[in-house]
C-alpha cells in the first residue's frame, strides 16, 4: 500500500502545483492563506511538522512569511524534490524528509504546531495516526487539520474530524472553508479547518481569523 500511494503521489507532482490551492501561485489565494495559518501557528520561531506536505508550499508560505522552523514530511520523492527546489532561498530553510505521514520518524513532543492539510482522511488507520501526531507536539502545542468531504464522495466529513480529534484532545475549533478565495474558485465540497490548541483558554478567534467566512 505504501508503495502504490508512493507511486500514486510520484505521478501527481510534476502538475500538483496547478491547482490554485496547492500552488498557491494567484496572490489573492497565498494571502487568504497566509491570513489563515499564521495566526494559528503564532511564533516566532514556531516548531512545526507539515505533515503530507506535497510540494512544500505551506512550508515555505510558513517559514517565508513567519520565520517558523518548518520539517515537511511526504511519502512521495519526487514531491519532496519539488519541495526542497522550491525552498532553496527561503530563510529559514524547511527540512523534507521521504517517509510515510502516519508515522514520520520525528521526535515525539518536539514540536509547537503539527499542520496536515487533506491528508487524515486517506491514512488507512485515522486513529493510529492521529494519535501518532499528537504525540509530536510539545506541551502547548497545537494541531491542525484541514481536511474536505469531497463531491465525489472521498474524504472525511467535519463531524467525523472533530469527533476523532476530541477523543485525544480537550479543545477542539472548526471552521467551515467556504470562501473561493482559499481554492481560487467556488466549491461544492465540505471544507474545513480543525484547530486544537493545548488548554481551554488560548484559542485564537477562529471564525474571525482573515475575516473570512
Amino acid at each position: 500500500m505504501v508503495d502504490d500511494s508512493m507511486a500514486m503521489w510520484d505521478r501527481e507532482a510534476a502538475t500538483f502545483d496547478d491547482a490554485p490551492d496547492h500552488g498557491l501561485r494567484d496572490p489573492a489565494v497565498r494571502r487568504a492563506w497566509s491570513e489563515l495559518l499564521l495566526p494559528l501557528v503564532g511564533g516566532p520561531r514556531r516548531r512545526v511538522a507539515d505533515l503530507g506536505c506535497g510540494t512544500g508550499t505551506l512550508s515555505a508560505l510558513l517559514a517565508d512569511e513567519g520565520g517558523h522552523v518548518v520539517h515537511g514530511v511526504d511519502i512521495s520523492p519526487e514531491m519532496i524534490e519539488r519541495a526542497r527546489a522550491k525552498t532553496e532561498h527561503v530563510v529559514p530553510r524547511p527540512v523534507f524528509t521521504v517517509a510515510d505521514a502516519s508515522d514520520p520518524p520525528l521526535r515525539s513532543r518536539a514540536f509547537d504546531v503539527v499542520l496536515c492539510r487533506h491528508v487524515l482522511w486517506a491514512m488507512p488507520d485515522r486513529d493510529s495516526a492521529l494519535r501518532r501526531w499528537v504525540d509530536l507536539l510539545a506541551p502547548g502545542g497545537a494541531l491542525i487539520l484541514i481536511e474536505g468531504r469531497w463531491s465525489t464522495g472521498a474524504g472525511m466529513t467535519a463531524a467525523e474530524c472533530t469527533d476523532l480529534v476530541r477523543s485525544l484532545r480537550d479543545t477542539v475549533e472548526l471552521r467551515m472553508l467556504d470562501d473561493p478565495a482559499y481554492w481560487g474558485g467556488t466549491t461544492d465540497d465540505e471544507r474545513y479547518i480543525v484547530y486544537s490548541p493545548a488548554a481551554p483558554g488560548n484559542v485564537p478567534d477562529v471564525a474571525g481569523v482573515g475575516g473570512r467566512r
